[in-house]
């Protein structure tokens, strides 16, 4: 089977092109493909198939091989992908698991992403929850590049509270022009070089009870995102987009 190796800041993925829907892999084979050490190595697979309606779905597993919630980074790559495939040129309209989503390809290469609409925040002191499409815990510290994300991360993800499903946890500084974002992934159980839906939950949990119009810079350790959005109201965001890159790595062929 041939497929393709794409990354957003460095958050990295499988791709393949479904659109004769002849593949389904198990859970095994999915957490196999994605093993940095024994497979292709990838954060996240992503099936591209067809949708009555839209240009494509997108199905997106975890590297645990477990289908997930919404990623931002991903739906970026997978535009790229759509574009790659001759499906669209400029704008796409797809279909996830969290619903349909827009997105536009600049004149150079930088891929805007509607997500989700923010519905509620919670905020307590130092830390605020809310859903981009993922569930996310966005926590305030002074300085994010030495904080323990792999043992912090893991052990808020595991909170009784968030159980069953967990949660993403991110750690997050703000310089005044940017916030500087790390972020624990569940499925993944580890720390990524970036995650979409994390940094579009800082930018949001960021502004606590304002309302307005905002435009975020982010910085991962993978690189440079925005984040766009309004807030009619302080527990909540519309409007919301997230901008950034998406690269492609390389083709390969693969037997299972």
């Amino acid at each position: 089977m041939t497929f393709y190796k794409y990354h957003g800041t460095g958050n990295d993925f499988i791709l393949f092109d479904n659109r004769d829907g002849k593949l389904n892999f198990t859970t095994e084979q999915v957490a196999a493909m994605c093993d940095r050490h024994f497979g292709v190595g990838a954060d996240g697979l992503m099936l591209l198939e067809n949708a009555e309606g839209y240009d494509f779905r997108m199905v997106y597993y975890n590297s645990d091989g477990r289908e997930s919630t919404m990623c931002g980074n991903g739906g970026r790559c997978m535009t790229a992908f759509a574009k790659s495939l001759g499906l669209i040129t400029y704008k796409a309209k797809f279909i996830a698991i969290d619903g349909v989503h827009i997105a536009m390809i600049s004149e150079n290469g930088l891929i805007s992403l509607q997500m989700n609409d923010v519905r509620e925040m919670n905020i307590h002191d130092g830390y605020t929850i809310l859903n981009t499409g993922s569930p996310h815990q966005v926590i305030w510290v002074k300085n994010v590049k030495n904080i323990d994300v792999f043992y912090e991360g893991q052990r808020i993800r595991n909170e009784i509270r968030f159980m069953p499903d967990g949660i993403n946890v991110n750690f997050v500084q703000s310089d005044g022009a940017r916030l500087i974002v790390r972020t624990y992934e569940r499925g993944v159980e580890d720390e990524t070089l970036s995650c979409g839906t994390g940094v579009t939950a800082a930018a949001i949990a960021a502004t606590f009870n304002g309302t307005g119009t905002f435009k975020t810079a982010v910085e991962t350790i993978g690189g440079h995102l925005e984040v766009s959005f309004i807030k009619l109201t302080p527990n909540s965001a519309s409007d919301v987009v997230l901008t950034g890159p998406a690269v492609f790595v390389f083709k390969g062929d693969i037997t299972l």
